[in-house]
């Protein structure tokens, strides 16, 4: 690797060695520094610091969120809360439609000024139930600095150029890799593709960028490999393939190396609580970032569970002051693991399950990642989760779970919204469930594609 105090800038003119950062990028490399030390702490360690950043946690969201207030009460307000994990296992479990039904409920009442300005997004999660989400400036920092982690633990070269398909960019190439990069040093260029272009021409976009590195969501790169194998095009001057979003199984893992010959690097993450687990940089099991949130897989009956067991994943933010969720079961499932040999006591996932989605196909033959956000439909009707379910090349059945049946305007409302959403005015049944239930893959998948190939 490029040695990356090569690529650090300096606020300082005439000093390029040793060099010196603004107190932006001076804070964001002292936390770097911080984290680097912590990784190697002993899980003990680790717990007992997580332990006293909870309290702190806990007792605002009891003062100061209503949710939590009414939900926890006086039992949970005295000082030694939380004495020990077996106290903290006490407390109830939150479920997303916990946190859908609360609205403004979750938001704290006096968020602390020193954690900078309100933010708020939305997300639909794995579980595809809308939940909007509030942090701080300060949430903010902290994704950005588990995003550098991320980037030093697999040594990449800084001055590369990054190509990224996402959703909701636009087009176009930007002088830096990102915020979490530009902050201290110097990058190389990024490319930018959005994610609903058709698999081949994302192909030919990636050929013409000649770039060192790619970052998509987890179910495309997988498309985007096949479809590269298919069309014999390769990618000589890629060295690393980055995936977010969906499950990473071998398949994907052997279709990027057939494609070309590099290796995939995963992360796991969430809208609403961070980063929740990266990918270890010699194996490709996960490893929670302790520093940032509290993991739990617990079995059936709420228990924690063992290496080599599944259960659900859930999770205790330990800096998001402005909308705290503890022990919130996101809706996701995971396989927890052992100790890893690399000597980070961070905890390891071996698996994380239930986030594919299948690719929207079209009459013509063409395919893409299908959205829909929540934002276009949600005001509709009182829908408090959809899914869709691809039939064949021409009909979609749109599964919803709400209080009532729509009226024939709200179906049809929200049917335009949906096309417009897909591209195609496919033909659509609106469909009023209990439940929508999971796949065999522990995942609640938002669509479904049932289209023979």
């Amino acid at each position: 690797m490029t040695d990356i105090f090569n690529q650090l800038r300096s606020a300082v003119p005439g000093v390029v060695w040793p060099v010196l950062p603004d107190q932006p990028g001076a804070t964001a490399l002292a936390l770097q520094h911080q984290l680097d030390q912590s990784q190697w702490w002993s899980p003990a360690d680790l717990q007992l610091h997580q332990l006293a950043q909870l309290r702190l946690v806990l007792r605002h969201a009891i003062e100061t969120v209503p949710y939590w207030g009414a939900r926890l009460g006086k039992e949970w307000r005295r000082d030694d809360i939380i004495p020990d994990w077996t106290r903290f296992r006490q407390l109830p479990l939150m479920t997303r439609a916990d946190a859908q039904q609360s609205g403004n409920d979750l938001l704290s009442r006096r968020i602390p000024g020193d954690h900078g300005a309100l933010t708020r997004s939305g997300s639909s999660g794995s579980t595809g139930m809308p939940l909007t989400c509030y942090g701080t400036a300060l949430t903010d920092f902290f994704w950005r600095a588990f995003t550098l982690r991320e980037h030093f633990w697999h040594g990449r070269d800084f001055s590369g150029r990054l190509a990224a398909i996402r959703l909701k960019v636009n087009s176009g190439e930007m002088p830096g890799w990102g915020p979490a990069t530009d902050i201290a040093f110097t990058t190389g260029p990024c490319a930018l593709l959005n994610l609903q272009t058709d698999i081949d021409t994302q192909l030919d976009w990636l050929e013409a960028q000649s770039a060192q590195y790619l970052i998509t969501i987890a179910t495309n790169l997988r498309w985007l490999a096949e479809r590269a194998i298919e069309r014999k095009l390769k990618l000589p001057g890629l060295l690393e393939a980055r995936s977010y979003g969906g499950i990473v199984d071998d398949k994907t893992r052997d279709a990027v190396d057939a494609a070309w010959q590099v290796k995939v690097v995963d992360m796991y993450t969430a809208q609403e609580v961070g980063y929740i687990a990266l990918q270890c940089p010699l194996h490709a099991h996960y490893h929670v970032q302790s520093e940032n949130l509290i993991v739990e897989i617990l079995d059936g009956s709420g228990a924690p569970c063992p290496p080599g067991d599944v259960g659900r994943v859930v999770v205790t933010t330990l800096h998001n002051f402005a909308m705290p969720l503890i022990r919130y079961e996101i809706g996701d499932f995971a396989e927890a693991g052992d100790a890893c040999e690399c000597g980070r006591g961070l905890p390891v996932l071996r698996r994380i399950m239930g986030r594919e989605r299948n690719l929207l196909r079209l009459p013509d033959g063409r395919r893409h990642w299908p959205s829909f956000p929540q934002s276009r439909w949600v005001a509709i009707a009182p829908i408090r989760q959809l899914q869709l379910v691809q039939k064949s090349l021409q009909d979609i059945r749109v599964r919803i779970v709400a209080p009532r049946d729509l009226s024939a305007d709200e179906a049809q409302r929200l049917i335009a919204v949906l096309q417009d959403c897909l591209g195609y005015p496919f033909r659509m049944t609106v469909e009023r469930v209990d439940e929508i239930a999971r796949a065999g893959n522990y995942k609640f998948e938002d669509f479904v594609s049932e289209c023979a190939d």
